[in-house]
């Protein structure tokens, strides 16, 4: 897909000549003559590089500019002056253009600029990339299970579909988001594509559908001017919907549309937008639970699970837990600055006979913790020291309170329930330390009490 331009000057014969030589160098070009026709068109395109005449018919290029960066924040922006109109120039790089041209112009010049703007602008983009990558990535450990190199060989072959939705399932903490990720690794794009991920839970019920699919200006009170959301952001790449279960019914509808067509329109507009984002949806909630209590679409089910991946906990791929440990102690050892740190036999040996009620995230919190806490060269994970082995689960066996080990009894009960009892054993696991138990489940300290019930 060719790099979509704006051209806005009132000029007709240097638009005209300019856009053309654009073309040439295979960009697609929209042409504007004026702000009235530019604001048309940014409501039909994102741009990736708007080229900006200062003075038109019915305004100043330079007082647009903050709307348009506000409209298009992505967009590059080449100002074009009047011949030796420097000050005009200073104060256009001051908003956020990031080049300018002074007429009359070559149009050698001009294209040379485009270039250079674009490449700027890519470059910027790889280097967010990877501090993104730096603070919050991860890096894949290479299973040992053969039920994950399943799930990883499954994504792989999913990859070749860029458009097919995808479901991963699985408790809290089994690496959702981290698969997410590899399969977006694998997909058309790659890393070069964007991937957002949301979470779902996070979002205010007022505004989730403003945050995915972006509104119009006037749509609402505070809607100043238009705003992308996260589906058109995720264009080319991966929108990654952590927690799907939580999003409203009506907003279900809406995704559900967007899922069959690629097309969707912002709140408060009558133009359809198109995004060729792939939906990766996540949860670790009952999505049939829910479709029973009137709470999740069918329709909507149907259409995540065609590629249905059911991810399993770490204390049934017990194999993974070594080699886990390993990856994530390397990452670690880097942040923070302990690399001469390394598993003693022992703590071999406690993290081969933990149950991990909080999977590969806990794993992780209690390597972290030990790194901080422990200050010599081999870590012997203390914290697990107290905490008996792990208990093999009895089949069809009633759900306990033993400390031993953490069943489910059957009929299944509500996911709330579930939720609670689970909290409540790993409080008991731990002593009762409460700020501990909050940070083995990855949970805030406020929705961990909430989850006991006791907000």
């Amino acid at each position: 897909m060719s790099v979509p331009l704006l051209f806005v000057d009132d000029d007709r014969a240097f638009s005209s000549m300019g856009a053309a030589a654009l073309q040439r160098e295979g960009y697609s070009v929209t042409l504007a003559r004026s702000l009235h026709e530019a604001r048309a068109a940014l409501g039909r395109l994102t741009p990736a590089l708007v080229v900006l005449d200062r003075r038109l018919l019915d305004g100043d290029g330079l007082t647009f500019l903050p709307e348009l960066k506000a409209q298009a924040p992505g967009a590059a922006v080449v100002m074009v002056t009047a011949h030796g109109d420097i000050a005009s120039a200073v104060d256009a790089m001051r908003a956020g253009a990031v080049d300018y041209v002074a007429k009359p112009v070559e149009l050698a010049d001009l294209v040379l600029r485009v270039r250079r703007a674009l490449d700027t602008g890519r470059l910027k983009e790889r280097l967010a990339a990877a501090e993104a990558e730096l603070s919050g990535r991860r890096r894949l450990v290479a299973p040992a299970s053969a039920e994950m190199q399943r799930v990883l060989a499954s994504l792989e072959r999913i990859a070749a579909s860029p458009r097919s939705a995808v479901l991963l399932l699985g408790e809290t903490g089994v690496g959702k988001e981290m698969l997410a990720r590899h399969l977006h690794g694998f997909s058309s794009g790659g890393e070069g594509a964007p991937f957002v991920h949301v979470n779902c839970a996070a979002l205010p019920e007022q505004t989730v559908e403003s945050e995915l699919f972006g509104h119009e200006k006037g749509a609402f009170t505070d809607a100043r001017t238009a705003r992308r959301g996260l589906v058109e952001v995720a264009h080319g790449g991966t929108l990654f919907l952590d927690e799907v279960g939580e999003l409203p019914l009506s907003l279900q509808a809406k995704l559900l549309t967007f899922l069959d067509s690629g097309r969707f329109r912002r709140l408060g507009g009558t133009t359809e937008h198109s995004s060729s984002a792939r939906i990766v949806a996540a949860t670790n909630r009952d999505l049939p639970a829910l479709m029973v209590r009137g709470e999740f679409r069918e329709d909507l089910w149907f259409r995540l699970s065609v590629f249905r991946i059911d991810i399993p906990p770490l204390r049934q791929r017990r194999e993974d837990i070594l080699p886990l440990a390993e990856g994530i102690l390397a990452d670690l050892r880097r942040e923070l600055g302990r690399r001469e740190a390394v598993l003693g036999e022992r703590a071999r040996a406690r993290l081969q006979a933990y149950a991990f009620p909080g999977n590969v995230r806990e794993l992780r919190n209690l390597l972290e913790r030990a790194l901080v806490m422990e200050p010599g060269p081999e870590l012997q994970l203390d914290v697990l020291a107290s905490v008996k082995p792990a208990a093999p689960v009895p089949t069809g066996s009633a759900a306990t309170d033993s400390p031993e080990s953490f069943t489910l009894s059957a009929p299944p009960r509500p996911m709330e329930e579930v939720e609670r009892a689970y909290a409540r054993w790993t409080l008991e696991r731990l002593g009762g330390r409460r700020v501990e138990a909050a940070k083995v489940l990855g949970l805030a300290y406020a929705t961990f009490l909430k989850r006991l019930g006791e907000d």
